[in-house]
């Protein structure tokens, strides 16, 4: 019987190392690469513009189409290789639809979260010091460690989802809305509803990128707002959107939240 279980685990095992396999494509450029030029690449190409070892790449491109995210053909007697439909939709960079710097986020933060699972069931606690090096009351430090990956993905709100969400939820929009984080969801809240009044409101640090990163200049509309939600006068919406914030914090702190969001809003308005 333990052999047909290790059998079984051994048959299965590429599936445990998927996620493994996706971020280091992504984080060595490999999707970019094959979408920017205009035919598939051979191995040795492929190795040397990313500048990584042919062997390595070898596996990673195999491992790579074993996943169907891309494809090989042999062309005479070599192997090239070239993106799938998938992977230039999802995984280039250069995709209006490109999925990777929420890849590329998640593995160097919530991924090394989950890597703790064991240690956080048998303590009974947060395992951010293990994961990211810092105690929970600095989880920020570790997100925000990396800009560019924090503001682009931690916030973001595709327009479409927004729909979706506005069409199940039936709820009515607001003249003014309070929301956080890069400026990502303010934008898709302004497409869809031109009228409104959108206040990016977050810590120093979040707002000053983001206004490093995103441009709102043609759009007066957006204004950006520096403070703590826990302790600073919050804008007063319509509405506030608390984008991928509450399950950072305690329950004691959620409540103390959504209670000072609530006072916030004119209440006039529902």
């Amino acid at each position: 019987r333990l052999s047909v279980v290790l059998k079984r685990i051994k048959a299965e095992s590429g599936f445990c190392r998927c996620p493994e396999v996706l971020f280091a494509a992504c984080e060595l450029g490999v999707f970019d690469l094959l979408a920017e030029v205009p035919e598939a690449l051979g191995l040795a190409a492929v190795a040397a513009r990313l500048g990584v070892s042919s062997r390595g790449t070898e596996l990673l491109l195999d491992a790579c189409v074993s996943l169907k995210l891309l494809q090989v053909e042999v062309r005479r007697e070599k192997a090239v290789y070239e993106n799938t439909e998938l992977a230039s939709t999802c995984l280039a960079r250069a995709s209006p639809k490109a999925q990777q710097d929420m890849l590329l986020y998640a593995s160097r933060t919530t991924y090394l979260g989950w890597g703790q699972l064991a240690a956080a069931v048998r303590d009974r606690r947060n395992q951010y010091l293990k994961a990211f090096g810092v105690p929970s009351e600095e989880l920020f430090t570790a997100i925000y460690r990396r800009p560019r990956i924090s503001l682009l993905t931690q916030y973001c709100l595709p327009i479409e989802e927004g729909r979706k969400a506005r069409v199940a939820l039936r709820m009515p929009w607001h003249e003014r809305t309070q929301s956080g984080g890069s400026g990502a969801v303010a934008k898709a809240c302004m497409s869809l509803y031109p009228g409104s009044q959108i206040t990016v409101f977050d810590i120093p640090d979040a707002v000053q990128m983001a206004n490093r990163h995103f441009s709102f200049p043609e759009d007066e509309r957006i204004g950006l707002c520096e403070g703590d939600f826990f302790k600073d006068c919050l804008p007063e919406p319509g509405l506030g959107i608390l984008a991928r914030v509450p399950h950072d914090w305690t329950d004691e702190k959620c409540s103390h939240l959504l209670v000072r969001t609530y006072q916030a809003c004119k209440t006039d308005t529902w």
